[in-house]
Formats: C-alpha cells, sequence, structure tokens
C-alpha cells in the first residue's frame, strides 16, 4: 500500500480467525474453570487431578501460540516495515500476559493471567474476523464493472465455433460477435463490418463504423452487422485488465482524511507503550504486587489499540468505492472523491457528454427530399437514418418502397425508389444530401440534440448550489441552442482543444473550484487542470492517466451523485473518527487504572471487549453509508 502505511491484514485469510476462534474459545473453557475465577464469583472450584496445577499452562501455551500467532507475525511484519501499529500492541499485549503467567507457574508466586490471555486472544481473533469480513464486503468495484463485460465468447476451435468463458479465450483465437453482442476482448475485424457503439470505451456519442483491419476493444456493443475478430490482447493487456489495475489503485489511494488517521494511529501506539510503561512502573512504586502492575499494563496496551482508528477511513472508502461503482461512475483516486465536495463550477463539454448521438432534423428544404430519404433509410439502422424516418412520420409524408438497398461505407447508401436511383449521404458537407440520378434534389440537417438526462443533470447540480458552464468547439450559434434548451448559465464555444485549459484557469481565477467533465482525449490538459477531472469512458488510456473518476455509463446525471457521495463520505468519515479517537481519549485513563481508589478497574479481557465494541459502532456506522440514496 502508499504513502508508507502496512496492510495489517496482509496474507490473513478470513476464515482463518474464525476457525481459530472457536479452538482458542473452546480452551478458554476449562482455562476460566481452573483459574481463581469461578472461586471469586460464586464460591466454587473445578475438580483437582493430578497435574491440574499445570493444565491452565498447558492450555494457556496452546491459546498463546496457536491462536495468538497470527498477531505475533503481524507485529514482525509492522516493526520490519518500521510502522508499529495495532499488531504491535496486542502482540506486546498478549505476550506480557503470557510469559508474566508462565514466570508465575514455574517459579511458584501464585497469580497468573491466562484467563485474561485466552478470552483476550478470542476476542481479537472474532473481532478480526468481523473486521476483515466486512471489508471485504465493501470490496464490490471490480465485480460491479466486470459485469459489463460478456461472461462468454464465441470463438472457433478445430473448425467449430463453441463457446467458451471469457477466461478461456487466448491470443489469437477467432472470436464471432453477433448484432447486439458485446467484443469479447480486444482484437482487429478480419471479416465483416458493422457499427460499434463505444460510449464505454472513448465516450464517443456516435456509433463508429468498422471495417476489416480495423481494431475493436473489448465491452464495445456490435450494431447490425456480423463480425469476425482476430483476438489480440488478452491477460494484462485487456481492458479488463486495465480496469482490474484501476480498482487496485482506487483501493490503495488514500484520502486526506485517511492519511491523518494512518498517522494518529502511529502516534498512537507509540503512546499506548510508552503509557503502558509509565502505568506499570507507577502501580509497582506505590506498592502494589507485580501481577496487578502487568494486568494495568496489558490492559492499557489493549485499549489503546488503534484497531477503530484503522478502520475508521478504510472500510468508509471502501463502501464508498462500491457504491460509486454500482452508481455509474469509477473513483480513481480518493483525494478527487474529496476534493469533489467543494467543487463550485462543473464544466461539461458539450459533445458525448451533454449530447448522445441522439439525432434529430432541424431543417430540410424539401418534403419530396425528405420523403425519398426516409425510404432509403428504411433498410438501415443508423441513428441518423432513424432521425430522418422520425421526422417523415412526424410531417405524415408518405414514404414509398425502396430497393436494391447498398450501404456505401463512409459516404451514406442509395437504393432503388419507383426505377429512380436515390443516394443519402455527405458529399462533403455538413448537411446530409439526397439526390436523384445523380442530381441533388434536396437537403437535409441534422443535429446531434442534448440527452433528456443532461437536462435533469443541469437541474440537479443548480439545486445544490452549484454553477454550471459548457465548452464547445462547436459555433456560436449551436452552443447557444443547447446551453438554452438544457439551462446552462455560461459556455464557451469555438474553443480549439489546446484551448480548453485556459478557460479552465479563466474560472479557477475567479475562485471557482471547478469540476471538468471530458471525454478524456483532447480534454487531457483541462481534466488535469481542473480541481477535479471526471472523464467520460472507462477504456481511454488518456482519461485513465487524467481524470480522478471515470463516468462508466456516459450518464451526465451521474455527475451530482459524485458531489453527494463525496458530502456523504467526508460526513461518516469524520463521524469515524470521532468515535475512534473519542474512545481512545476516555478508555485509556481508565485502563491505566486512574480510578482504581474507587474501585474501577478494568480488566484486560474486558478492555478486549470495548476495544473491539468500538470497532463495531465503527463498522456499523460506514455500514450505514450504504443505505444512502445519491
Amino acid at each position: 500500500m502508499d504513502h508508507g502505511s502496512h496492510d495489517k491484514h496482509a496474507g490473513h485469510h478470513t476464515e482463518d480467525f474464525l476457525k481459530k476462534f472457536w479452538v482458542v474459545l473452546v480452551l478458554t473453557v476449562p482455562i476460566i474453570l481452573y483459574s481463581d475465577l469461578p472461586e471469586a464469583l460464586v464460591g466454587w472450584s473445578a475438580p483437582t487431578f493430578a497435574g491440574s496445577p499445570y493444565l491452565q499452562l498447558v492450555l494457556g501455551s496452546i491459546v498463546f501460540f496457536y491462536g495468538g500467532l497470527v498477531f505475533l507475525r503481524g507485529a514482525l511484519s509492522e516493526l520490519k516495515a518500521r510502522l508499529p501499529g495495532m499488531m504491535t500492541l496486542i502482540a506486546l499485549a498478549i505476550s506480557a500476559a503470557y510469559f508474566y503467567s508462565v514466570g508465575s507457574v514455574l517459579f511458584g508466586s501464585g497469580m497468573t493471567l491466562f484467563w485474561e490471555l485466552s478470552t483476550l486472544i478470542a476476542v481479537m481473533l472474532i473481532g478480526h474476523y468481523v473486521e476483515m469480513r466486512a471489508v471485504q464486503g465493501a470490496k464490490g468495484a471490480l465485480r460491479e464493472l466486470a459485469k459489463l463485460l460478456p461472461d462468454t465468447a464465441e470463438v472457433v476451435r478445430e473448425g467449430k465455433t463453441v463457446v467458451v468463458s471469457l477466461s478461456d479465450v487466448r491470443q489469437g483465437d477467432i472470436a464471432l460477435v453477433r448484432p447486439g453482442a458485446k467484443v469479447p476482448a480486444d482484437g482487429i475485424i478480419v471479416e465483416g463490418e458493422s457499427e460499434l457503439d463505444e460510449a464505454l470505451i472513448t465516450g464517443e456519442s456516435r456509433p463508429v463504423q468498422k471495417k476489416t483491419g480495423d481494431e475493436v476493444v473489448a465491452g464495445a456493443i456490435n450494431g447490425d452487422g456480423s463480425l469476425t475478430i482476430r483476438i489480440e490482447k488478452i491477460g494484462e493487456s485487456t481492458f479488463l485488465a486495465g480496469v482490474m489495475r484501476l480498482v487496485a489503485e482506487a483501493e490503495s489511494s488514500k484520502s486526506r482524511l485517511q492519511l491523518l488517521s494512518d498517522r494518529a494511529a502511529f502516534y498512537l501506539t507509540l503512546l499506548a507503550v510508552g503509557a503502558g510503561a509509565i502505568t506499570f512502573v507507577v502501580w509497582v512504586m506505590v506498592g502494589e504486587s507485580f501481577g496487578f502492575s502487568v494486568e494495568r499494563l496489558v490492559a492499557v496496551l489493549v485499549i489503546a489499540c488503534p484497531h477503530a482508528l484503522g478502520l475508521a477511513i478504510p472500510l468508509v472508502a471502501s463502501i464508498s468505492t462500491t457504491m460509486a461503482a454500482k452508481n455509474g461512475f469509477f473513483v480513481k483516486r480518493r483525494l478527487a472523491l474529496e476534493a469533489a465536495r467543494n467543487v463550485t463550477t462543473v464544466l461539461f463539454d458539450k459533445t458525448g457528454t451533454l449530447t448522445a448521438g441522439k439525432f434529430s432534423v432541424t431543417h430540410s428544404n424539401s418534403d419530396e427530399a425528405l420523403a425519398l430519404a426516409a425510404a432509403v433509410e428504411a433498410h438501415s439502422e443508423h441513428p441518423i437514418g432513424k432521425a430522418v424516418i422520425a421526422e417523415a412520420q412526424k410531417r405524415s409524408l408518405v414514404v414509398p418502397e425502396a430497393v436494391n438497398f447498398k450501404r456505401i461505407p463512409g459516404a451514406g447508401a442509395q437504393a432503388d425508389v419507383g426505377g429512380r436511383q436515390i443516394f443519402v449521404g455527405h458529399r462533403g458537407g455538413a448537411d446530409i444530401v439526397v439526390e436523384v440520378n445523380g442530381e441533388v434534389l434536396g437537403t437535409i440537417a441534422v443535429a446531434d440534440t442534448p440527452r433528456p438526462e443532461a437536462k435533469e443533470a443541469v437541474e440537479a447540480l443548480r439545486d445544490m448550489g452549484l454553477h454550471i458552464a459548457m465548452i464547445t468547439g462547436d459555433s456560436e450559434v449551436v452552443a447557444r441552442e443547447v446551453a438554452s434548451e438544457l439551462g446552462i448559465e455560461e459556455f464557451f464555444a469555438r474553443v480549439r482543444p489546446e484551448d480548453k485549459v485556459n478557460k479552465v484557469k479563466l474560472l479557477q481565477s475567479k475562485g471557482e473550484m471547478v469540476a471538468m467533465v471530458g471525454d478524456g482525449v483532447n480534454d487531457a490538459p483541462a481534466l488535469t487542470q481542473a480541481d477535479l477531472g471526471i472523464a467520460v469512458g472507462a477504456g481511454t488510456n488518456v482519461a485513465i492517466e487524467s481524470a480522478g473518476i471515470i463516468l462508466v455509463r456516459n450518464d451526465p446525471r451521474d455527475i451530482p451523485k459524485i458531489i453527494r457521495l463525496s458530502r456523504l463520505t467526508y460526513s461518516k468519515m469524520i463521524q469515524n473518527l470521532f468515535w475512534a479517537s473519542g474512545y481512545n481519549v476516555v478508555a485509556l485513563p481508565i485502563a491505566a487504572g486512574a480510578l482504581a481508589a474507587w474501585g474501577v478497574v478494568l480488566q484486560p479481557a474486558v478492555a478486549a471487549v470495548f476495544m473491539s465494541l468500538s470497532t463495531v459502532i465503527v463498522a456499523v456506522n460506514a455500514a450505514l453509508l450504504r443505505r444512502k440514496s445519491l
């Protein structure tokens, strides 16, 4: 893990803690029965037998080395990393209790701490089991993102088409991608042509025309054509592997509050060791027994374990990462999520973010041309063609039948209508041209219309008190129309990609905290310059490098969710820091024996229960974050 932190559970298996807990619990029963506790509480003593004075020693040793070994190894790992923490404190506590008790048995002083030792280890084991289960359940981001890829792929093996799991796809395989299916892995088209929806990968709003020789990326959704592709990248080179690396980076990255809690936990460890030593010395000097003084030492070490403090921030962060994935965005750097709560201005790149490839006809100079174009496009699944048909239906035009339909890649389509050859497509201009037997009959203008959800996103952000701005390379007229329709107050038009960063700086110079939302390709400098960079499309390399948060679903309504999650996450982290640190401040003096004069003495096992209780409170409080709606 980064920032010099140490993973206290590295190499541990969750179920191991539970198994060790049950074994220790079973051994604890006879240890307690043959201790002084039953006689002191109910006046009953366990029956003696040959060797019974050594029963506690034998069973206590098994508990110490079997149940406590995980903590001893953890302490050794922390000390090697020069980052003493929770494992170090637990190891010191159980070692002090065990070796004092062994000495008492061997040298006949009488008083032992075996029952305290065994109950302490039992509580610690079950506490760690609960913690690891909670954290394990929180880390679901990878599973959520993996759902975006197909589970299986159709590949050709030994001349036959077979369905295999995604993990069984090999480099060099020939795979079939049927209409509407997802591309299973990165590859090159060897046969067929189609339009692919790559919004997930690139944020590109329009379907992209692909033909033989073109590259395809895992996760892209095929259009109405069938494709045969040769798999070029597997393993670490694939899109899924890239997502896994993002998950790993997000899990290891930390917010400022987590860095603060890590530092606090480190100093708390040093404080606990010092306080424990002082407690022991003071009680010995005032004339208390050696056993009582060791008890106080063990209680201080246990009560000061920064267990809750160490869990307070990471658990909230893990849960927020999973919530982000479920809500359509991915947190790459937690510092970015933390910054989101302070954003005052959201700057949207227009194309591919506020507009999404759902075209509509804005102008047609001939109803006849529109009707003929609709006749040709009736044989096509192209989104622009659908817009033409929708407009013809809206005008109640009679659309004739077309035959001999033919797609002309990169240009348009043609067909025969009533004995005339009709061409619909582009001839170098922005508008669609309709030609009859080679002669231009009319033109049709189409526009990439704003998404309905874009208006919802803008309204939601405005309701949160944020200023909304838009930036685009389109003309002033187009920019003004889109901004007016969406209710955006400020816009920048005719902005070249390299100048977008200057607009971000302009807003920042006015004291604004800017969140920039872009496609991650030509917006990279602006995404980096912004206080919060939000990239559209999880597959672009530039987006991954330049943005702190990535929109997986390319839905602008996820932007308000980012702000809300940031505010909720920060609030939960502050609450958990209060519970964790406040507990230590109150409990440490009691463990040291500050209230002993009034008969209040905290036994090590009870200290362990209180320490675990504080951890449970922190874990439950963090888990409540899941119930919040974004």
